[in-house]
């Protein structure tokens, strides 16, 4: 092409200069001046990398000036292109030379980019057509916000999180027992309502001791990042906003905080909530006449958000009323006298008879088959029945009975907003054995606790009892910080010669200072070389981690690991079957939550708990305590916080004591256990078997555990996540044991990544080692970096355009073939939903010079497989010597492919609207019969299909890429 002043000319290796114009021709140079950037080139007349820039009819160019025209006409003058046509803001005919375009145009469309030569490589091309069918899946998904966080496949903690977290603004009472999840239940419905879009702005309120475990949970498992409200970071948020609540999307804080700061509360209400979390609700007493501030600080809160879910181990077995309470708070419409509620309930117990008689016999009574048919009388179950009898115990039978109870279930209880499993109901737990060691207290700590008792005659029974708990502390007081205690506790010692005889297993050591867990590291290492690690709340996160994976290695890991109390907080060690407990919490619910570290669902051993303790001293009184009156050692004991409330002050009395009153603390256990049994008939006695088979799901989470399986051991992701951060330019270094390192390099598409941080993450796509590793990020395609790279992909030009040569000996050369890219796309309030039927859908094309559509008979990766890549200068020259052809296909590729996307749309809105009055018409019948299901979701519902239909009619085509091809000769 010849050269003339005034053309207008892009760099084909430097596209961010802009639009260049040749200012100077000499000899076998030329000049380029690039306006935009204000850099000048020099480049050889006959190996410039540059490519003219040319627009065609119809196109909207941009002139120096701002103003647009579409153009009409193109004609060229002395090598000079002008452009005619329709001024965009006058509407009259006016004519362009290229000489006055924009000098910052940018060419975003693909079309525009391929006639302006930015080439991409090829395999940038097919790595953005597997983005788009990735991202077209993985929106449609069923698995849609529960593949990510980084749990194990528990049915019933992915039964109730599926059952709520795709509910608009659920309101549920989360009551399982102890250790069976009821944090991770509530983390995978947050992330869910997130996910979906349900959700933006979430508020947690726990007990402040428990705030750390709620920030860690959230973040390691769910990749959520909550922020710790306190005073301290209200008043920095103050610069931000006159609302410090308004600051944050997803906010934890204490209950306690806002009981005492009323102005902080008031702020909390004012603030808008999609969702509110209360963990440990049986803390909210009530009563009709004298409500507690902590429960009416949830009350306002829960009044202004839609979406609501209490926490509780303890939701019924401690007064009915306190549980109708909790109810009250979720539907005060539905739950606004206690009598009735009774009343209610205790026609629950001939439906749960009817559910157990039908599990329980292989065959059905005739009294249970009258019984189920009055039950589900709007419902025909006769053909069911009939199945169950004529072949008992068969697969058919089973589905069958399951059909019925699942039937009953959806129309009665309370099983909408209450979900409760208990251990007897879920199987898989250890047993626990207690192995107390008694042991003398040392001359040292008796000199230290007298000399205390002297010099503080006049102390708290709390005081007293803390003396006699933790005696090294005393030791500390008078001797000094730097003094040695180590070297003559026996408790140490016997910590010892336990490691060194046991050096193949996992030991997890708590004790209630971070203190005293160093030096108690220091000890063991200094005197005999034992690899041990600490943890605790003065580490940062990411100590924390490399502590806690050091400790997780089966090989050249530490064999005990030392925490302090809140230091435990929020991980599991589940792969450590040993728990010595070095001294003893006061509060029964720590000592839970401490030999909750290792007894949980997913242990597989049983687990050995060691209390070493000095005899005739406080230490022995609490051990007795706990073990003959709760026995909370080898039995969880949901009820020990609140039996602790009451003897409390009793309890303090003997801990205090100068010397052991053997006759009460004898009283005190027999008083304890008394109170302990009886709380505990009450709670078997009011289990509720309807319940437990609703919370359990009754198998209903196989297929999605089946599912979410054969996601973890699919290829898919790894490959393509592989192939994704080579383009994207992330450093990728193989670590062994399914783990890779992930780094950023300078090369990157982009300064930064969500989570890559600047010394690298090490991640791993494989469940079971991101489960033993909370230093390893859990990579899913739910992950926020595989997310931020499927993104950038999306929302860049990276792939847009390519050219191939095809190698076919049964097509001429000189064949052009266009390959082309569409996507139907619309856009929708997050609420809506609208990816479950509708989500950015790609359209493939591949087009002839006669516009015939081959796509259908030629797949992408094996048409893919025959071509070859071409070097970006060569690929120019074609597309320039083909632009006219290139640019004819590509307008008549719009009419193929609006074809397709008119039967995509009206398949996805015959989905919705199916799915959508389903749904709407199983509630309303639903509703006739159990009120627990409210007006707002019915009205959303309509909402929702009136909006869906809308958004689904505006759906829009857009040309995502183009990939142009040329066979060559074989």
């Amino acid at each position: 092409m010849p050269f003339q002043l005034g053309q207008r000319w892009i760099s084909d290796t430097e596209s961010e200069l802009g639009l260049g114009t040749i200012v100077a021709i000499e000899g076998r140079m030329l000049t380029l001046l690039f306006p935009a950037s204000g850099e000048n080139r020099l480049y050889a007349r006959n190996e410039a990398p540059i490519t003219r820039v040319m627009f065609n009819v119809g196109d909207q160019v941009l002139s120096h000036e701002d103003w647009s025209l579409t153009v009409t006409a193109v004609t060229e003058s002395s090598g000079i292109i002008t452009y005619v046509g329709i001024h965009q803001d006058t509407g009259e005919e006016v004519s362009l030379r290229e000489t006055f375009l924009n000098n910052f145009i940018k060419f975003n469309k693909p079309q525009d980019r391929l006639f302006a030569g930015q080439i991409d490589r090829m395999d940038r091309f097919v790595l953005r057509h597997q983005t788009l069918q990735h991202q077209f899946s993985q929106q449609q998904s069923a698995l849609n916000g529960i593949q990510g966080p980084r749990v194990s496949l528990i049915p019933h903690q992915l039964h109730i999180a599926t059952e709520v977290g795709k509910r608009h603004a659920p309101r549920v009472l989360l009551a399982d027992e102890v250790g069976l999840g009821k944090t991770i239940e509530a983390g995978l419905i947050i992330h869910q309502q997130l996910t979906a879009g349900l959700a933006n702005r979430v508020l947690i309120l726990v007990p402040e001791t428990l705030q750390h475990q709620w920030l860690v949970e959230m973040m390691r498992r769910f990749n959520l990042h909550f922020s710790i409200f306190d005073e301290e970071r209200c008043i920095e948020s103050l610069a931000e906003a006159d609302n410090p609540f308004e600051t944050e999307q997803l906010i934890l804080c204490s209950l306690d905080f806002l009981r005492k700061k009323r102005r902080r509360f008031e702020q909390a209400v004012g603030a808008d909530w999609d969702l509110l979390i209360v963990d440990e609700a049986h803390h909210l007493k009530w009563s009709e006449t004298e409500p507690s501030r902590e429960y009416q600080v949830v009350a306002a809160l829960a009044q202004k958000s839609p979406g609501v879910l209490l926490l509780t181990a303890t939701p019924d077995q401690l007064g009915h009323e306190s549980h109708f309470a909790r109810l009250r708070l979720l539907d005060p419409n539905r739950f606004y006298d206690y009598a009735a509620f009774v009343a209610e309930e205790n026609s629950y117990s001939v439906i749960a008879q009817a559910a157990q008689q039908l599990l329980d016999s292989p065959i059905v009574s005739p009294a249970t088959a009258a019984s189920l048919t009055k039950l589900l009388s709007e419902a025909d179950i006769s053909d069911k029945l009939a199945l169950i009898q004529t072949s008992p115990g068969s697969a058919d039978a089973e589905k069958a009975k399951q059909s019925i109870i699942s039937q009953l279930l959806d129309r009665h209880g309370t099983g909408r907003l209450l979900f409760r499993n208990t251990r007897s109901a879920i199987k898989g737990f250890p047993t626990r054995y207690y192995k107390p060691i008694p042991l003398t207290l040392p001359d040292q700590y008796k000199t230290s606790l007298k000399v205390a008792q002297m010099m503080n005659g006049t102390a708290s029974y709390a005081e007293a009892a803390r003396r006699g708990l933790y005696p090294e502390e005393i030791f500390l007081e008078f001797e000094g910080k730097d003094a040695s205690w180590c070297s003559f506790d026996p408790r140490v010692e016997w910590l010892q010669d336990f490691l060194l005889a046991n050096k193949n297993e996992k030991v997890l050591v708590i004790a209630a200072n971070a203190e005293t867990a160093m030096s108690i590291e220091e000890s063991l290492r200094v005197s005999e070389g034992i690899r041990g690690t600490v943890f605790h709340e003065g580490m940062s996160i990411i100590a924390r981690d490399k502590a806690g994976a050091y400790f997780a290695q089966e090989d050249a890991g530490a064999q005990v690991l030392l925490c302090s109390e809140i230091g435990s907080e929020g991980r599991n060690f589940q792969f450590a079957q040993h728990l010595v407990l070095f001294d003893l919490p006061l509060n029964p619910d720590l000592l839970e939550q401490r030999i909750g570290r290792l007894d949980r669902i997913g242990q597989k051993n049983d687990i050995s708990i060691h209390v070493p303790f000095f005899t005739n001293t406080a230490q022995d009184v609490l051990q007795n305590w706990y073990q003959n009156g709760l026995n909370a050692f080898e039995h969880t004991c949901p009820i020990g916080g609140d039996i602790f409330a009451e003897v409390k002050d009793e309890l303090l009395t003997q801990l205090a004591a100068k010397e052991i009153d053997l006759a009460a603390t004898d009283a005190l256990i027999t008083d304890t256990r008394s109170q302990y049994e009886a709380l505990k008939a009450k709670m078997e006695s009011g289990r509720d078997r309807l319940l437990e088979l609703n919370s359990n799901g009754l198998g209903k989470s196989d297929d999605i555990i089946a599912q979410l399986k054969a996601n973890d051991d699919s290829p898919v992701l790894p490959i393509f996540a592989i192939r994704l951060f080579d383009v994207i330019g992330i450093n990728q270094e193989d670590r062994g044991e399914n783990m890779l390192i992930l780094k950023p390099t300078d090369q990157m598409l982009v300064p930064s990544l969500p989570h890559l941080s600047e010394d690298g993450i090490t991640v791993t796509f494989d469940r079971e080692t991101a489960l033993s590793r909370d230093d390893v990020h859990f990579l899913t395609w739910e992950h926020p970096l595989i997310r931020a790279c499927i993104e950038l992909i999306m929302t860049s030009d990276t792939g847009s355009t390519a050219v191939s040569l095809l190698k076919n000996p049964a097509l001429p050369a000189g064949t052009i073939l266009l390959e082309l890219l569409y996507v139907v796309e619309t856009s929708a309030p997050p609420y809506c939903q609208i990816n479950r039927f509708l989500p950015a859908t790609p359209i493939r094309l591949l087009l002839d010079k006669n516009s015939n559509n081959l796509a259908g008979k030629v797949d992408f990766d094996s048409f893919n497989r025959q071509l070859n890549a071409i070097s970006r200068h060569v690929a120019t020259k074609l597309v320039s010597a083909s632009q006219t052809i290139i640019h004819d296909l590509i307008g008549k590729s719009t009419a193929v492919a609006e074809d397709q996307k008119q039967a995509i749309t009206n398949a996805a809105l015959a989905k919705m609207q199916q799915n959508m009055s389903a749904e709407l018409e199983r509630l309303q019948a639903l509703q006739k019969i159990n009120p627990n299901v409210r007006d707002e979701e019915l009205a959303f519902i309509e909402k929702q299909t009136a909006e869906l239909t809308t958004h689904i009619n505006n759906a829009q085509l857009k040309l995502d890429a183009v990939r142009f091809i040329v066979v060559t000769p074989s």
